[in-house]
């Protein structure tokens, strides 16, 4: 099981995995780390991450990024509409009301919604980290900005699916960066002490989050936090462009905004400034080569001059940090840490300003770029039961407060619309909650923000959930309708369940109506959904559990219906209840329908497959192009001397001529195409190529046979000689030995002597492999007779009380040499044992 974290970013990505060494962040294919958030579209393909950046000048139209914040909006929304005019690429609208992208893709214009372009760039992380691992990867940890409504945090969901990913979980960036902080602490709090309280500050590119949690032993509790979605890197950057398209209006008579491309180089060095003035005080050059109509445009800032530019930005600084301080009701003296994470807090002044607000020195123990994407990936290796990990659970919050309204029988009951409040800001995430209708038909409930101001986007609905097959009693009184809402563990709202109460009256005689105080306490309280806290452990499970005890449900005029209905107390008939399950129909704001989802899938895999099939294509046609490079070079170079002078003008002028269609009509061909040319090529380079190998490996090849042969003359003259050692060799046997030396000899002399005369231009008379079968025949002849063992002698019986005292005449099979006691004692039965088991033996 694959345990992956991937970390969204709005300008870069970060991907972590867990291996048994730990948390690692893992590179891409450019061995970096970092993976830019860019999707670009061509001709025949798609680049993503880094290749895409590098488009970002020669095919902006094509060239998609700053992407995230479309998520889950409406294309009519404010914030899409002030965006457009600062993009390069053109925004449309789907069918549905959603943002989308307009490009040109294949050679024919495409739009793709913003969850397909998000699923693009997860399917690269996915090919990142399963390059890593070196196995399929599909559960991961995706991090989101804690700002994110239920619609964008459901968009980003679709969006992994698309990819082909099962997302385990949306956790919050301050939630990871918390949890990457703290599962490593050693000294945190027992459980009953009083907690240690950090805040984490993450300001990135796009957007401010700042969160206060409290640290026990085993667990973190999220108390507050707050955002501004509209500070971060890229409004600094915004600053900076502003400034020096102004200047070089009034320099050099450039209007700027009317070229994107100039638009985008500009953009790139603002950011590149931006990071040197970060950590350099004086004035610094910003210099564009044709920037625009030809222009040469140069122009220098320094540190001061870029902060009073951004007064208005950093003063927007700290109001979050107020904010949290007030919602968790906390002093400055409470806090025990403040950690930075997050490429623009490296701003000097930004850290100015928050090490002022909270009177003290800023901690920067955390990686800034890569802690979100661990935190991630500690996350997933929490849920997951392929890593056993230090437990620590997480309580999140919610960061809107989250309402239910419906409509009432008026009718009936006199009563018009009501709502209430169910998830207030800052309620414990993951919850759930059970509240209690009374109702003879089925009924919706609307789900929205009740606080629109705090939105990022004016529209604060949710969805709407409709509770179907809801009957009255068989009395025709209104039956009891328990519906069970949740926020689940990715930060969603929905409602889970929905379940209708039956009364069932019983023929026995008549007695005092039974009521469980338990049951109606549980109708009347909000109830804890256990098994959503189980991946979170006990500890939040506790903690939740009293929660729920200390609230009671609060639905207006539904508990007034709830009164006015209850039967007056007196002796009833025996009373039994069963529960049957209801259906609930769901209508998402901006969720994508399943069909259209499935199609957007299929479309992926379809890309996926193209994307492929370009490379394997690029893949041939660069084949092509390096053979000819190479060849040239080596014509007049190494393989000078194995071809004649008119072979190498002839193959010379068909390299130059298959190099010049490669740039002309070859610039776009199909893959056989290539392969076909590359072949074409071969047929006449190959021979060239093989007369010079064979001039390289052909002497080792002789050297070798000939030591063999020198190895075997020498046993044949020991045995002539009547040396002990191949005494016991039969005189036929070595006379076959003897007779098949003397003809590979004559045989390797007269090839030796033949290829020696033999010009290097011309084929060679004898090849590697011809010597190599040769030696191997040499082999398989000689060796088993040469290496044939000597017979063992079996001892006298009479001698054989005699071996207890000592070696007699002969060897027995495993026994040392007379007068060496040392290997006589080796080859004892023990010693046997001891060697072969080789239990220290490492054999890798």
């Amino acid at each position: 099981m694959s345990v992956v974290g991937f970390d969204v970013g709005f300008q870069s990505c970060y991907v972590a995995v867990a291996r048994s060494g730990g948390i690692e962040t893992v590179a891409n294919e450019y061995s970096d780390r970092c993976t830019p958030s860019f999707v670009s579209f061509g001709q025949h393909n798609r680049s993503i991450g880094t290749a895409a950046k590098n488009q970002v000048v020669t095919n902006c139209k094509n060239t998609v990024q700053a992407f995230k914040r479309f998520h889950g909006r409406a294309f009519t929304d404010p914030y899409v509409q002030g965006a457009k005019p600062t993009l390069a690429y053109e925004l449309a609208q789907m069918p549905h009301g959603t943002t989308g992208v307009k490009v040109m893709y294949m050679e024919e214009e495409r739009v793709f919604s913003i969850e397909q372009v998000t699923g693009m760039l997860l399917t690269k992380l996915k090919e990142t980290a399963e390059a890593a691992l070196k196995k399929p990867v599909v559960d991961c940890v995706i991090s989101v900005p804690s700002y994110f409504t239920d619609g964008e945090r459901r968009s980003l969901m679709d969006a992994s699916q698309i990819a082909g990913l099962n997302c385990l979980r949306l956790i919050n960036d301050t939630t990871a960066v918390a949890l990457a902080y703290g599962i490593y602490k050693q000294d945190l709090p027992n459980p009953e002490e009083k907690a240690r309280t950090v805040v984490f500050v993450d300001l990135g590119h796009c957007g401010y989050q700042v969160s206060v949690c409290a640290f026990n032993k085993g667990k973190v509790k999220v108390l507050a936090s707050a955002f501004d979605p509209g500070l971060g890197g890229k409004d600094f950057d915004d600053v900076l462009v502003k400034n020096f398209i102004e200047e070089f209006t009034k320099k050099y008579k450039l209007d700027v905004q009317s070229n994107a491309r100039a638009r985008v180089r500009l953009s790139q060095e603002c950011e590149k400034l931006k990071k040197l003035m970060s950590a350099n005080s004086s004035d610094l050059p910003l210099n564009v080569e044709c920037f625009m109509n030809g222009v040469d445009v140069s122009s220098k800032l320094n540190r001061g001059k870029f902060e009073e530019l951004s007064a208005g930005l950093l003063a927007k600084v700290e109001g979050p940090l107020r904010s949290v301080m007030e919602q968790a009701k906390l002093k400055k003296e409470d806090i025990y840490a403040v950690e930075l994470v997050g490429g623009a807090t490296r701003i000097p002044a930004v850290k100015e300003r928050i090490s002022k607000f909270f009177g003290k020195e800023l901690s920067t123990t955390l990686n800034a770029d890569e802690a979100v994407a661990r935190g991630c990936a500690l996350q997933c290796a929490i849920l997951s039961p392929a890593f056993k990990v230090r437990e620590f659970s997480i309580s999140d919050v919610v960061p809107y407060p989250i309402s239910l309204k419906w409509s009432s029988n008026g009718a009936e009951e006199g009563l018009g619309c009501s709502d209430c409040e169910v998830f207030p800001k800052n309620h414990a995430a993951p919850f759930s909650k059970v509240l209690t209708f009374y109702r003879k038909e089925p009924f919706s409930l609307d789900a929205y923000y009740n606080n629109p101001k705090e939105l990022p986007y004016p529209d604060p609905t949710i969805g709407q959930f409709l509770v179907q097959k809801v009957v009255p009693q068989s009395s025709g009184e209104s039956a009891k309708v328990k519906v069970k809402v949740r926020v689940n563990v990715h930060g969603v709202f929905s409602v889970s369940s929905a379940s209708l109460v039956e009364v069932v009256k019983s023929t026995d005689g008549e007695e005092p109506m039974e009521t469980d105080p338990a049951t109606k306490e549980d109708d009347t309280k909000m109830q804890v959904d256990q098994g959503e806290q189980k991946p979170q452990g006990d500890a939040q499970k506790e903690s939740a559990d009293k929660k729920s005890d200390s609230e009671d449900m609060e639905t207006s005029e539904e508990g007034k219906e709830k009164k006015t209905d209850q039967p007056p107390s007196s002796k009833k008939a025996k009373v039994k209840t069963k529960t049957v399950d209801l259906p609930i129909q769901n209508s998402l704001h901006w969720q994508l329908p399943n069909d259209m989802l499935n199609a957007f899938v299929e479309n992926e895999g379809k890309m996926i497959m193209q994307d492929k099939l370009e490379k394997e294509r690029n893949d041939a046609k660069n084949f092509v192009e390096e053979y000819v490079y190479d060849m040239r070079d080596r014509l007049h170079g190494a393989l000078e001397k194995f071809v004649t002078e008119e072979e190498r003008d002839s193959f010379t002028l068909k390299l130059e001529d298959t190099e010049n269609w490669l740039y002309e009509d070859g610039e776009d061909q199909q893959k056989q195409v290539y392969i076909d040319k590359l072949a074409e090529l071969k047929k006449v380079g190959q021979p060239i190529m093989e007369r010079y190998q064979e001039s390289e490996e052909r002497p080792k090849a002789f050297e070798k046979l000939g030591k063999l042969l020198q190895q075997y003359m020498k046993i044949v003259e020991q045995y002539k000689m009547k040396e002990e050692k191949y005494d016991h060799l039969e005189e036929a046997d070595i006379s076959k030995v003897d007779k098949k030396v003397n003809e590979t000899m004559i045989w390797m002399n007269s090839k030796m002597n033949q290829q020696s005369k033999q010009s290097l231009t011309q084929k060679p008379v004898v090849t590697v492999k011809e010597i190599e079968a040769k030696t191997k025949e040499l082999l398989d002849i000689c060796s088993p007779i040469v290496t044939k063992p000597k017979p063992k002698v079996e001892l006298p019986k009479e001698e054989e009380k005699a071996e207890e005292n000592g070696p007699v005449n002969g060897q027995q099979a495993g026994e040392a040499q007379p007068g060496n006691p040392q290997k006589a004692s080796a080859a004892q039965p023990g010693a046997e044992s001891a060697t072969d088991g080789k239990p220290e033996m490492d054999l890798d």
